[in-house]
């Protein structure tokens, strides 16, 4: 009898959808947690290389304001200087690469994505969706 492989389709916003993550997920996966808001603080956009160090001394607002025309992100919380990455219309992350799902940016990448899933709406579970 021939084995068939059992293709998990998980919703991203109903947590209890999602699978337990292991070493190797990602792989086969559409980058589903990529379609998901991405917030970042100024040393994530340091690394990303969208702020210069010597920028980031300017007062958040202004960098803000400059982001959003780029359209690099999409909010920005004043309070707690949280900025928002920007998507595209079909929920992915900007630096998403449409073909491949892979990020552009991995090596640096922000906190967010580095933490994922560890940290997030389901500490240790991810929306992952396979690759057909």
């Amino acid at each position: 009898m021939k084995k068939r492989n059992v293709i998990t389709v998980t919703d991203l916003g109903r947590t209890e959808t999602w699978v337990k993550y292991y070493n190797g997920l990602c792989s086969d996966c559409v980058g589903s947690c990529c379609t998901m808001p991405v917030e970042v603080k100024i040393v994530d956009l340091i690394r990303m290389g969208v702020v210069d160090e010597f920028d980031a001394v300017e007062p958040a607002k202004n960098i803000a304001k400059r982001l959003m025309k780029a359209r690099i992100i999409e909010h920005f919380n004043f309070k707690n200087e949280i900025y928002t990455l920007a998507r595209r219309s079909n929920n992915d992350c900007i630096y998403l690469d449409a073909n491949t799902r892979l990020c552009t940016i991995y090596e640096n990448r922000p906190n967010t994505c580095r933490k994922h899933p560890q940290v997030g709406p389901r500490p240790g579970y991810c929306a992952y969706n396979q690759k057909r």
